[in-house]
């Protein structure tokens, strides 16, 4: 279900971006701290969704060395939102210069919770934040899913699971978390590119809580 993997009491997740950043040839042209930024933005969220508490990140930069600092900068952005402190390590590509900007990351985290075991049947789902990629995360920042939103799902009781949704869309991950398939005014099918929505599992009497927390739910109707 998530797109992170348990080993040894750790929680493992990570994001890689390619033709994004400040090189001519890139294909969406952004800075680097905000490259940083959205990269730890999904790694983080993957490896908190699926129950760890990150401490580390490795970061893999193939944009060159003058890319490292604002990549950290962005990377330590997301992490203070997220309220999560990072040792953070990693390599540049200085011996060649790549025309596209290229940069990876890998989020470590202790596993601390199980957020996946629950009775399907008994909970409501719903989307918060819209489906963005590409140029519409940076034009349209009010629909990206806010970090300090996701960190307060995660601790909210009543909500069993939260699942960041990536390049698949929401019909995707929604079948991962729910087993079937739902609508709602959202297009199902749209890469959310960097996580800017996630879908949540919540319980019926939370969920007048969650629209307070959250602001704009959007409840799916699930398909029998």
């Amino acid at each position: 279900m998530f797109d992170a993997i348990r080993v040894n009491g750790l929680v493992i997740a990570a994001d890689n971006s390619g033709s994004i950043g400040e090189k001519e040839h890139d294909a969406v042209q952004v800075p680097y701290e905000t490259v940083g930024y959205f990269s730890a933005r999904v790694a983080l969220m993957e490896c908190i969704a699926a129950g760890g508490n990150p401490f580390a990140a490795v970061l893999h930069n193939f944009s060159g060395d003058k890319a490292w600092r604002l990549l950290v900068k962005g990377i330590e952005k997301a992490a203070a939102e997220m309220d999560c402190e990072l040792e953070l390590t990693g390599s540049t590509e200085s011996n060649f210069q790549l025309r596209e900007s290229a940069a990876g990351l890998v989020v470590i985290g202790r596993h601390v919770r199980n957020m996946d075991q629950f009775e399907r049947e008994q909970v409501k789902y719903a989307v918060i934040g819209k489906p963005l990629a590409g140029p519409e995360v940076i034009t349209q920042p009010e629909n990206v899913a806010p970090l300090s939103v996701f960190r307060e799902m995660v601790r909210m009781e009543g909500v069993c699971a939260v699942l960041p949704v990536g390049s698949k869309g929401i019909a995707y991950e929604l079948m991962q978390l729910a087993g079937k398939s739902g609508q709602c005014e959202l297009d199902m099918e749209k890469s959310a590119g960097p996580s800017t929505c996630f879908i949540i599992a919540v319980k019926e009497e939370a969920c007048k809580e969650i629209e307070r927390a959250a602001g704009r739910v959007h409840w799916l109707e699930m398909i029998e």
